[in-house]
């Protein structure tokens, strides 16, 4: 048979078509609904079993205190930032000592809880019932948790500690109880609603809890303010403990900046004791000297001698002891790394550098030891601190060796003074010249000994004087907001994120999707042109396809879609009165017989003469549509078995003359490559107006090749969400490989599921001019009035997304 082209090239132009990718995401908004539903589920449930944390914060302003009446610190800008100030001082806050004295000043000693439905809620500062501690060891004893409830008002239970679903014994209230190497009793009943619980504490049983909630910063870049804040799950706890640990670093403080003036004091007092004995030895010589040699006194010159050679042997002994002091600290600073013990200004002209960075030395000192507990040498915050602890000292060897040179140099020049002095007292009578000597020693104890003791006075005032560095700025108040779990966010993220997830869901399954679904997706994937799309049939279809050849519900969607294609159907091959159609697919299962029928049903219809061939020889059903055997037909006749009339039956009910596939015979390929095949063929355009030849598919055997390429007709059947994606290219591959331009696909089974709809319109679709066939998907029109369609059912409506 010729071969007459009717197909149109035309470039296929696509655009985004955004109500489209509405549909999409409204077709399974369940699936969206479903995965924000499990969010919330997940995000509550995270709700209730999260316990609640909350923080307190606080802050801190770091001063220059002044360490004395006549001394100042060191301006911390000077040797080094506040940054790093306070980060010194974040260790010193972060001590044990700190720590231990801050839970000493709250009521530590008992914890009570509630149980709850889920979770376990400690009552701080509450105390529901009193406790009384009658002995306990200083830190073995049990802190295994007791479960209480009251019996009648006068009696308790109390579970054992370490079985809590196990019975506990009963007691009564003022009972003593020995238990966990501890006497105590419970003194006031235990209230009747509520199961409640407590253990005993040490204070060593915080810090671990302390410390793991407690942070301290910066409050801001270039500024002497420390930010604190605790975080626990008892807010109250929170706000108690950070106050009293901002009180005990301010003690502690103070403690250490007094500890220079005590020191001083003390080294005072250790060097009275060799003056007192000195004043007392050379008082009793000069008085000695004058009884025996009968003086009673002495000249003006040798008075004169005698007050410049005592002034200027006590500036040579303060300096002795200023120097001796110096030496001290120097040494301190090589041979003793835990503490810098003295801080001696006798005179007051010291660098005011020094006092400022020995106070920081000692608390970098303090913090180290601190430090060590927690942290090995080789860490990083070790490090960092000793990389201060080095710099600090390192500025108080330069200060203190330029010091001790000027003091040095002070020493140099009044023994020369003195030696000058001597020289001229070798000039007062001999009688007198020991008298001078044992007078001027007299008088330079007795100075020494007023001027220490003026300073001793001085270093108590000053100790007294000592306020601390750093003062309350903002003190700590009870936050009731819950960090851990804030619920207004957490919804908000679970409803995000529910969202995200079936929006996610979506996406990924039309990213699986193997399968052709709608007819944009063929005219993306293929040139061929598409005469029709077969809507899916409104009711169930049997195996025998005897509804689809009864054509049920003639008024419906279904119906008028396969009259669309009928309608397409006469503009190819015009020309011919009599046309031979054959119908094939990829594989089975695409609904090949189904739209065979239907079009056969279709045509005849509007008084055409039809026929239908059954031509799959090897597993044709369309016989049991027209209710007969399968014993004879085309397969007998191409093997002489039996001639055309005897295979040939006429359905006057359906207006449709059709031939069955007859047995399976043992070469059915090579059967239909007959001439016999051909003339047969032939022969029938005579008689019929349209040939319906339901072949084998092309995509499992070649069967069909032979009918194709003697068709005025070939139609390709794509079934929509069963074919998948490479069946569009099947119909451009047979025109190409055996020349036919008489090509054209159907999309069979169109339902409209707008999940896996291509989200781009061509530009057939959209009517711009360039379409070769009318046809219609008939979406949308089903409500319109026309059509004959049973209400939707709510999982049609699920399915479909949207009332077509």
């Amino acid at each position: 048979m010729e071969n007459h082209s009717t197909e149109i090239k035309r470039s296929i132009s696509q655009t985004i078509d955004f109500y489209k990718i509405y549909r999409v995401f409204l077709s399974r908004w369940y699936w969206i609904l479903f995965c924000v539903m499990f969010a919330v589920g997940i995000a509550k449930l995270r709700l209730l079993y999260t316990k609640p944390i909350y923080m307190s914060s606080g802050s801190l302003k770091l001063q220059d205190a002044a360490q004395g009446v006549n001394t100042s610190a060191a301006s911390p800008s000077q040797t080094f930032s506040y940054t790093d100030k306070i980060q010194a001082e974040s260790y010193t806050i972060r001590s044990n000592q700190v720590i231990l004295d801050a839970i000493s000043k709250l009521n530590y000693k008992i914890s009570y809880y509630i149980v709850g439905r889920i979770n376990l809620t400690e009552l701080y500062p509450s105390v529901p019932f009193k406790i009384e501690i009658i002995r306990q060891d200083s830190s073995n004893f049990s802190r295994e948790q007791y479960q209480v409830e009251d019996v009648d008002g006068s009696s308790f239970t109390l579970s054992n500690p370490n079985n809590l679903k196990k019975d506990g014994k009963k007691y009564r209230y003022g009972e003593v109880l020995s238990m966990g190497n501890m006497e105590f009793k419970i003194v006031t009943p235990i209230p009747e609603r509520g199961t409640y619980r407590f253990n005993f504490n040490a204070k060593e049983d915080f810090v671990g809890r302390i410390l793991g909630g407690l942070n301290v910063s910066e409050a801001a870049k270039f500024t002497n303010v420390m930010s604190l804040s605790q975080t626990d799950g008892n807010a109250t706890f929170a706000a108690d403990l950070l106050n009293e640990i901002m009180k005990s670093y301010i003690k502690y403080d103070l403690i250490q900046r007094r500890m220079s003036a005590n020191q001083t004091a003390e080294f005072i007092d250790n060097q009275m004791a060799f003056i007192d004995q000195a004043t007392s030895k050379s008082g009793n010589s000069l008085a000695s000297y004058k009884s025996s040699n009968n003086i009673t006194d002495i000249s003006s010159a040798s008075a004169d001698v005698v007050a410049k050679l005592s002034d200027y042997e006590k500036q040579k002994a303060v300096l002795k002891l200023q120097l001796l002091g110096i030496e001290r600290l120097a040494q301190q600073l090589v041979s003793n790394y835990n503490k810098a013990d003295i801080n001696l200004d006798l005179e007051g002209d010291f660098d005011p550098m020094l006092t400022g960075l020995i106070t920081q030395l000692n608390k970098l000192f303090a913090n180290r030891e601190d430090m060590s507990a927690q942290y090995n040498g080789n860490s990083a915050p070790m490090k960092s601190l000793d990389n201060q602890i080095t710099k600090i000292k390192d500025a108080i060897k330069n200060n203190v060796f330029s010091l001790k040179n000027r003091k040095v140099a002070e020493l140099e020049y009044i023994d020369k003074q003195i030696a000058t002095i001597n020289e001229s007292i070798k000039r007062i009578p001999k009688k007198e010249q020991q008298f001078v000597k044992l007078n001027a020693n007299f008088e330079v104890n007795n100075k020494v000994r007023s001027f220490l003791s003026e300073k001793k006075l001085e270093a108590e005032m000053n100790a007294a004087a000592v306020v601390p560095s750093a003062s309350i700025v903002n003190p700590a108040y009870v936050n009731n907001f819950s960090i851990a779990a804030d619920s207004g966010r957490t919804y908000t993220y679970a409803i995000l994120l529910g969202l995200g997830a079936g929006i996610g869901l979506i996406l990924l399954v039309r990213f699986l999707n193997p399968y052709i679904y709608d007819k944009e997706t063929v005219e993306a994937l293929t040139q061929t042109p598409i005469i029709g799309v077969i809507r899916e049939f409104p009711s169930y279809i049997d195996k025998s396809n005897t509804q689809a050849l009864s054509l049920a519900k003639p008024k419906s969607v279904f119906a008028e879609s396969v009259r669309s294609v009928r309608t397409n159907l006469s503009f190819m091959a015009s020309h011919k009165q009599s046309k031979i159609i054959c119908i094939t697919s990829e594989i089975s299962g695409e609904g090949k017989s189904f739209v065979t029928i239907n079009l056969a049903s279709t045509l005849a219809l509007i008084d055409k003469k039809i026929l239908l061939i059954a031509g799959d020889l090897r597993r044709s059903r369309l016989h049991h549509a027209f209710g007969i055997e399968n014993k004879k037909g085309l397969s007998t006749y191409l093997s002489d078995q039996n001639t055309l009339e005897e295979i040939t039956v006429h359905d006057k009910t359906h207006k449709i003359d059709f031939i069955p596939s007859g047995p399976v015979p043992p070469n059915p390929s090579e059967l239909l490559h007959t001439k016999k095949m051909k003339d047969l063929l032939v022969q029938l355009t005579a008689s019929y107006d349209y040939i319906l030849v339901d072949t084998a598919p092309v995509g499992l055997v070649s069967d069909a090749i032979p009918l194709i390429r003697e068709s005025d007709i070939n139609l390709f059947i794509i079934r929509s969400g069963t074919s998948q994606l490479r069946a569009a290219n099947i119909p451009e591959r047979l025109s190409r490989e055996y020349g036919l331009s008489n090509m054209a696909i159907i999309l069979n089974a169109f339902g409209n599921d707008a999940l896996h709809s291509n989200y781009y319109t061509t530009d057939y679709s959209k009517g711009s001019g360039n379409e070769t066939y009318y046809y219609s998907d008939y979406s949308g029109y089903a409500s319109s009035g026309y059509y004959d369609e049973e209400p939707k059912k709510w999982w049609q409506f699920w399915k479909s997304g949207k009332n077509d």
